[in-house]
């Protein structure tokens, strides 16, 4: 995707840090059968990083019987997380491939056959969008161009910074109906009806593609991974010595862990306002903007939604960010797996009721 000089450095930004615990414990402490500990010794912990998709900052952790295994699931990884990198892309086109910028180049002019990954893609956000009153909306990439335009020329020259005009706000909202995404499953096409309509799935794309690649390594045999694609958190089972991942929660103010969480089989994002912003006479603007104001939010610092699909909690992350806070309590506890935790924009620390039986004691 596009270049973009973030606020905090790359790897900096990641959302989550991974917390490992060493990757035997003791026999007196978690006795095996004599067939559990042999799987265990001919087992070892491998790790790639990659930082030239989705303009953010990936990791990939793995057992595997030895090298030559982990780098065919390494392989594999990458291979998935490239595709789906052009594939979802709003910025560059890519030979032989119709991706999301190809949808948006020909709005009012033509369907585009696409992948079927697009297509499972934006008819998840189509749910995704009536399942949450319209809070989380790929249909407002007009909207959300102006925000982008400002938040780069703003980090390139900070003395100039502006926010989007209110007219020109005003205008680009009047084209955000999700009603003029037409997906043709038997055709295999998107047609975006209207000219000035733009489609952005930064929203969804990065828990979808860790979903998509936690899919198919398990396909391949692997029963104990970590992939963080830009702090989006999926943990495929346990750790080889069967105890649970541990992922660590981002204080919003500083760079330390704010919770420790035990994960095993289970996706963990945050939506947080410290990711990518700029600021202007000490306001600060991020990059989650509310589908209803066309303006960021700030009843939170950070939401983390944790949830067994990457692709929910993505999602989640967001819409959940837009909402009050009994609105977004009142939708997650009416999904079932799936917990929340709010930091306030005071500090103050709120979670769904079974949040911690996940935080690490």
């Amino acid at each position: 995707m596009k270049k973009m000089n973030l606020t905090i450095p790359a790897v900096m930004a990641v959302l989550l840090i991974l917390l490992f615990v060493p990757m035997m414990g003791g026999m007196m402490e978690n006795p095996f059968s004599m067939a559990d500990f042999v799987w265990q010794k001919r087992q070892e912990s491998f790790s790639a990083q990659y930082f030239d998709y989705f303009d953010t900052f990936t990791t990939f952790t793995v057992y595997a019987d030895d090298e030559e295994q982990f780098k065919e699931y390494a392989a594999a990884f990458e291979e998935e997380l490239k595709a789906c990198h052009q594939k979802f892309n709003i910025y560059e086109s890519y030979p032989g491939i119709n991706n999301i910028k190809t949808i948006n180049d020909n709005a009012g002019i033509t369907p585009v056959r696409v992948d079927a990954e697009i297509l499972d893609l934006l008819e998840f956000s189509r749910e995704k969008y009536e399942e949450t009153g319209g809070k989380i909306n790929v249909a407002m990439g007009s909207v959300l161009t102006l925000w982008h335009d400002c938040r780069e020329a703003a980090l390139a020259n900070p003395e100039e910074a502006t926010i989007p005009d209110e007219y020109e706000l005003k205008q680009a909202a009047a084209y955000t109906d999700i009603e003029n995404m037409v997906i043709n499953r038997q055709k295999s096409t998107v047609y975006l009806t209207d000219t000035h309509v733009k489609l952005d799935v930064g929203a969804v794309a990065k828990g979808y593609t860790a979903q998509r690649v936690s899919e198919k390594l398990q396909q391949m045999g692997v029963s104990s991974a970590l992939i963080s694609i830009g702090g989006n958190v999926q943990a495929i089972g346990a750790k080889a010595d069967r105890e649970p991942w541990r992922v660590g929660i981002q204080d919003p103010n500083t760079q330390s862990v704010l919770l420790a969480l035990n994960l095993q089989g289970m996706a963990l994002v945050t939506s947080g306002t410290y990711q990518r912003y700029y600021e202007i006479d000490g306001v600060r603007y991020h990059h989650i903007i509310d589908p209803d104001t066309w303006m960021p939010r700030y009843d939170y610092q950070s939401v983390t939604i944790l949830c067994p699909d990457g692709r929910e909690a993505d999602a989640l992350s967001t819409a959940v960010f837009n909402m009050t806070l009994a609105e977004g309590q009142s939708l997650v506890e009416s999904l079932p797996d799936t917990e929340a935790f709010w930091v306030l924009a005071d500090g103050k620390q709120v979670c769904s009721p079974g949040f911690n039986v996940y935080v690490k004691q």
